[in-house]
């Protein structure tokens, strides 16, 4: 019997595939949980056309990152910050601070997407890696500077 998985069962699928299985085993067990629904001609047309939506979402979405990193790469971003005697920051920067400014900027970037190789603890301008998305990084400068 043909099903449609709702939600992933271990040792069948994931949810949204198209599987196979015993009668038995999709009427009492998979039914009755609602773990499953039983795979007609309308619900695989529904499915077909949510994963071709789903695939449009996606891919339009990489076309709006690819873009943002295009606008974005290279670009310097101010941080300003408390710091004492000699530019030595207090704490250090972290990617909270530079989605701030990113944000000042007007670039929605959360602070998640910021990868800092090593703690920024000094005044001065550092290479920072923005990933945007899978696949997708960004490379900018961010000037830290003494408030």
């Amino acid at each position: 019997m043909k099903i449609i998985l709702l939600q992933d069962v271990k040792g069948q699928g994931r949810k949204g595939e198209v599987k196979d299985v015993n009668e038995g085993y999709a009427r009492n067990f998979l039914f009755k949980k609602g773990l499953a629904e039983e795979a007609t001609a309308s619900k695989l047309n529904d499915l077909n056309q949510k994963k071709a939506a789903a695939d449009f979402h996606k891919a339009e979405e990489i076309k709006a990152m690819r873009a943002l990193s295009g606008e974005i790469s290279g670009k310097t971003f101010t941080v300003r910050i408390k710091a004492g005697q000699g530019g030595k920051v207090f704490g250090s920067v972290t990617g909270a601070h530079i989605s701030d400014a990113l944000n000042a900027a007007g670039y929605n970037i959360d602070k998640k997407k910021v990868v800092l190789e090593q703690p920024v603890k000094n005044v001065g301008v550092y290479e920072v890696t923005l990933k945007l998305m899978e696949g997708i990084t960004a490379k900018i400068n961010v000037s830290v500077e003494a408030e």
